[in-house]
């Protein structure tokens, strides 16, 4: 070992590393340095163990060896790179910040290695300052980075992302070069649910998002590889396979916790993908329980995952993580099962050619809306299942003196994430407060620059800010017993209330709501007509902001309707859970059913590209799509210009022709 060169170090690691042993590569880096140490290479060999070491989660070896590195060559710059990552793991942030900072001012000279090195640390800095609830700065460091490297797609997204949260309007200014039009391009699926009730953008977005962020994997199964499949079935029971990286302490698992146990085993073995967090609760142990089989494949790399999956045999995989943080689109995109259906985790079409299905209700998407999701739909009574033993809060009551809240006053309350919140829909939370005089708004708590900046946005409306009010992050129990001081909960558009309003409509706050168009925009009201409140879906923004200033003016109105909602938690189809999943599995069983008669629906991805350009030329920041009576007909226009120029096949979904 003490003859190998660095070249045949490196290949032979490699080639340890591919076939799994990555372990065994680290320990030949390590002895080929003991054997070596007066190598002028020997910083790259410490480097290349380093990461080889932090792959394999040993964080504290990794700082050893990396900083082995820098002591041998400290001008060469990524090991601080990944030391700042490593010391970040380990909870020490201000030294993974300075490690970063180290390399953004030692830069002089413009070259490429100079500004990716500069770039990486920028982003890692970004993080870290976002996880800090410093997003000002974080959206700056971000700025930074893609003026340096202007055409990062997971930059523009996260700057966008942050803009979002940060309650920043209009949200699409100029950026490095970009455009409005060349933002929209690079916008990430859940950016533009929150910002464009927009469906045949969404999708557009989203199929750029598959092809653009994730790509073509070498290799893939296409359905012919499963035929051996369709005899089988009819033998044993259907075997049902959920992957999520949220099958924890999260607002999916806790929609999910209760569903689980409750297949029929006779006909649906259960297999639940975890590739979330490493650490337990009692969510996932609940959850973990109560299937047949629990595969964390969070370590795994696709290759193990996917081999995993076939040896188990999946027939259909339920996708419950969609366009989301961790999920494995890339794993699917392999197609590890003969069906792949998108359900719960992401409210909105994938735009994969991978996605065979997707489960909505008859609120959701409603019949005539098919051409807005590249899968086919199949539907339930109501979409969401609910948790029947979800807790029902904290044994003492909260008051609301210990909030801030007025004790005699209408208490209006919208407890989303603020990326929710457009200038179209505080404008009529606004007009509601103004409407109702000594009401107050409670929103779920930023940051310190976030509330100022809603705060002088109200008081610009006309309405003293100190009639906005922030609730801290509690943990659940807490958070539903707050629930007790609100008179009315007040929904988003266009990505309304998901699991917050089915926990409000649980603890017995009734939920006002106008849907709009994509799966976003129309959750919370197929929620509120499920839990029996199908009055408190309104036709227009007009009825929604009446209503509240109605409800706000008289506080005893809302009473019968919170009964309603606590007598009703028993029977409401938004509790029902054993019926969801007795309707699930039927789903199922038809999906299964058309896969073995050759009926598998092959996803829609027609003129998607060229939809994208349609819809980012329009102006989405300027024009509340919600309640554009004229959407259609500038889609059909847009259409109608790029037919011009380069024709679009005759199957366009909004052909000029198509009236």
């Amino acid at each position: 070992m003490a003859r190998m060169g660095i070249a045949e170090l490196v290949g032979s690691a490699q080639a340890l590393a591919t076939r799994g042993q990555v372990a065994m590569a680290a320990e030949l880096y390590r002895d080929w340095v003991a054997l070596n140490p007066d190598d002028p290479l020997l910083h790259a060999a410490e480097f290349n163990r380093g990461v080889l070491l932090a792959g394999l989660g040993d964080t504290h070896g990794a700082v050893e060896a990396f900083s082995a590195a820098i002591r041998r060559k400290p001008d060469f710059l990524p090991p601080y790179i990944n030391l700042g990552a490593a010391y970040e793991r380990l909870g020490a942030g201000a030294q993974a910040f300075g490690h970063w900072s180290h390399v953004t001012g030692s830069l002089a000279a413009l070259n490429g290695d100079s500004i990716t090195w500069k770039a990486t640390a920028l982003k890692q800095m970004a993080q870290m300052l976002e996880g800090a609830r410093r997003l000002s700065e974080a959206e700056d460091t971000l700025r930074q980075v893609a003026e340096l490297m202007p055409w990062q797609r997971d930059v523009v997204q996260h700057w966008i992302s942050l803009r979002q949260r940060q309650c920043q309007w209009p949200l699409l200014q100029p950026l490095a070069g970009h455009d409005r039009a060349a933002l929209l391009r690079q916008i990430a699926p859940l950016s533009i649910a929150c910002h464009a009730d927009d469906p045949m953008m969404q999708l557009a977005v989203a199929h750029a998002h598959v092809a653009k962020d994730h790509g073509t994997p070498d290799r893939f199964r296409v359905t012919a590889d499963f035929a051996d499949r369709i005899g089988q079935v009819p033998g044993r029971r259907l075997r049902v396979g959920y992957l999520s990286s949220d099958l924890r302490e999260h607002a999916i698992g806790s929609l999910m916790a209760g569903m689980f146990a409750l297949h029929d085993r006779s006909q649906v073995e259960v297999l639940a993908y975890y590739c979330g967090v490493p650490q337990e609760d009692a969510t996932k142990a609940r959850i973990r329980d109560s299937v047949e089989h629990w595969r964390d494949i969070t370590p795994m790399d696709d290759d193990a995952a996917e081999a995993l999956m076939l040896a188990d045999g999946v027939d259909i995989l339920v996708d419950v993580n969609g366009h989301t943080r961790s999920a494995r689109t890339r794993l699917l995109a392999r197609r590890p099962a003969p069906i792949i259906v998108n359900w719960l985790g992401f409210p909105g079409s994938m735009g994969s050619p991978y996605h065979h299905y997707i489960i909505a209700d008859p609120t959701i998407i409603p019949l005539g809306h098919e051409q807005f999701y590249s899968e086919r739909v199949a539907r339930l009574a109501c979409y969401q299942p609910n948790d029947r033993a979800r807790p029902m809060g904290d044994t003492r009551a909260p008051t609301r003196a210990e909030h801030g809240l007025p004790e005699d006053a209408t208490v209006f309350c919208s407890l989303n994430g603020t990326q929710k919140i457009t200038p179209f829909v505080f404008g009529r939370w606004m007009a509601i407060l103004r409407g109702a005089p000594g009401s107050v708004l409670w929103l779920l708590k930023s940051c310190d620059e976030v509330e100022a900046r809603l705060r002088a946005q109200a008081a610009a409306a006309g309405v003293t800010p100190e009639r906005i009010v922030f609730a801290p992050i509690m943990g659940n129990r807490a958070h539903l017993a707050r629930y007790a001081l609100v008179d009315l909960f007040l929904d988003t558009l266009p990505y309304g209330a998901h699991t917050t309003a089915s926990d409000a409509l649980w603890m017995g706050v009734p939920v006002l709501t106008v849907p709009g168009r994509s799966f976003a925009a129309r959750v919370c009201a197929s929620l509120v007509q499920a839990a029996g409140l199908p009055d408190f879906v309104c036709d227009r923004a007009e009825d929604y902001v009446a209503r509240a200033i109605a409800f706000g003016r008289d506080r005893a109105a809302l009473a019968p309707f919170r009964a309603r909602l606590v007598e009703g938690r028993g029977k409401a189809l938004l509790f029902d859970t054993p019926r969801l999943v007795r309707d699930l599995e039927a789903l199922f069983r038809g999906m299964w059913d058309d896969f073995a008669q050759g009926r598998l629906p092959q996803p829609d991805l027609t003129n998607l590209d060229a939809y994208l350009e349609c819809g980012a030329a329009m102006d989405h920041d300027g024009v509340e799509a919600s309640f554009d009576s004229t959407l259609d007909d500038r889609w059909r226009e847009a259409v109608a210009r790029r037919h011009a120029y380069a024709p679009l096949p005759r199957d366009a979904r909004y052909h000029p022709a198509a009236g």
